[in-house]
């Protein structure tokens, strides 16, 4: 085996199309065990039998040569773990190698594979899927015209992926609903600000969404927080809703601006007690004592989990909305030979207190909850905050803009917040 590559990501479920995946790599040699393992050795010759009973009685020489044999083994081996998991041929790990390192043309969804079908994690914020009115919980049965039998991540993935400015079908169908739902969109290059909408109100309460961890996210919050600062900001709504994650190190940059240095923000816990890596803050920020509160639902997930525990375990934050999707697994790219490679989860991620949120979600303190159509009106309102005339809001959608009880929520908690802070003083 060549040289480990581990990079950790935040997959909400694997790779979606029009999100760019998280990274942090570390490079060490593999260590081969030369001791013998009888249980191994007796499973390794019962499968060399079974192939060799294939190789020669399959009827289509062609489908049963030992190079694919082999492969197709591999495959599912690795890929029966669980979702996220996939040993990769040659193409297919230089497609990913170049997935983590560049941009990519696509629609601005994130899917995920459950129960051999393809789902809608969330469309991301301000992307051509969103535009079009996809939602989270569409199933996806068709790309182009063509059902997805037997459908994987990637190989849904490269479907919809494409050349900037070509188009694509995507058939949806949406619960309770069996009829289905075409969405002819235009690919484009996913590449857009994460820290966006940013506002405030005369009384001090400010506003902002981040849609997903990137690259520039840390700096475009803190470049955010620190005008608004100077504003007179004195409490802060943070809407995670419906953010996918993204980069580790981005989820770590933001809660840098709040935490002490050296303070755990998240570690990882792989298989083995000496497998934790821990992750602490660089605290280089100025005294914040205003109150915060974050806002999640369903759709929040990986980095934007990690956010939410964080800030909550400290009680940096009140967290308000709907329970967040559960993503908290780490995925180590492995190089192997023959330019081969594995995807394979190895450890999991904990909030600083200790709490997996893997399956489990982050539960808000303060659970408000809407309706499928409340929310994708809601998203649909955060998307073109240029129609800030009702009327003409309501002439190009058919419906009139509909209050935010989440947002209401927040900005309602941070004002008792504030007022009991007078109080003390």
């Amino acid at each position: 085996m060549k040289a480990m590559l581990k990079r950790f990501f935040m997959i909400t479920a694997a790779v979606a199309a029009g999100f760019l995946l998280a990274q942090t790599t570390v490079r060490h040699p593999g260590a081969p065990s030369w001791w013998p393992d009888r249980e191994r050795d007796r499973n390794v010759r019962y499968f060399r039998e079974v192939m060799q009973t294939v190789k020669e009685n399959y009827y289509d020489g062609s489908k049963s040569d030992y190079h694919s044999l082999t492969r197709a083994a591999l495959k599912g081996m690795v890929g029966q773990l669980d979702p996220h998991s996939e040993f990769m041929t040659a193409d297919e790990f230089a497609e990913t190698e170049e997935d983590l390192s560049s941009e990519f043309s696509g629609v601005g969804i994130q899917v995920e594979e459950r129960d051999n079908r393809i789902w809608v994690v969330t469309p991301i914020a301000g992307t051509p899927a969103e535009e079009a009115g996809i939602r989270r919980g569409d199933q996806l049965v068709k790309v182009d015209g063509r059902f997805l039998e037997n459908p994987t991540l990637d190989k849904t993935i490269k479907l919809i992926r494409g050349k900037p400015g070509s188009e694509v079908t995507l058939t949806m169908v949406r619960a309770p609903q069996t009829r289905e739902m075409d969405f002819k969109l235009k690919r484009q290059r996913i590449l857009m600000p994460s820290v966006r909408n940013a506002s405030m109100r005369s009384d001090g309460i400010g506003y902002l969404q981040i849609t997903q961890f990137s690259e520039p996210t840390g700096s475009e919050f803190a470049d955010t927080l620190a005008r608004m600062e100077k504003e007179g900001l004195r409490g802060l709504v943070i809407d995670l809703r419906n953010n996918p994650g993204g980069l580790l190190t981005s989820a770590i940059d933001v809660c840098n601006e709040f935490f002490d240095r050296n303070e755990l923000v998240v570690y990882t816990q792989g298989r083995t007690p000496d497998s934790r890596e821990n992750f602490k803050a660089d605290g280089k920020h100025p005294p914040r004592t205003y109150p915060i509160t974050i806002l999640v639902n369903g759709g929040t997930a990986s980095a934007a989990e990690i956010v939410t525990g964080a800030m909550q375990d400290t009680r940096r934050a009140v967290v308000i909305g709907e329970r967040t999707f559960g993503k908290g697994s780490v995925q180590s790219v492995i190089e192997m030979d023959n330019g081969e490679g594995m995807r394979l989860t190895t450890a999991r991620y904990y909030t600083p207190s200790g709490r997996v949120i893997h399956e489990h979600g982050v539960e808000p303190q303060a659970v408000v909850e809407i309706s499928e159509d409340d929310e994708s009106k809601i998203r649909l309102q955060q998307s073109r905050i240029e129609l800030n005339e009702p009327s003409e809001f309501t002439e190009r959608f058919g419906f009139a803009p509909i209050p935010d009880v989440q947002l209401q929520t927040a900005e309602e908690v941070l004002t008792g917040l504030l007022a009991v802070q007078v109080a003390k003083k």
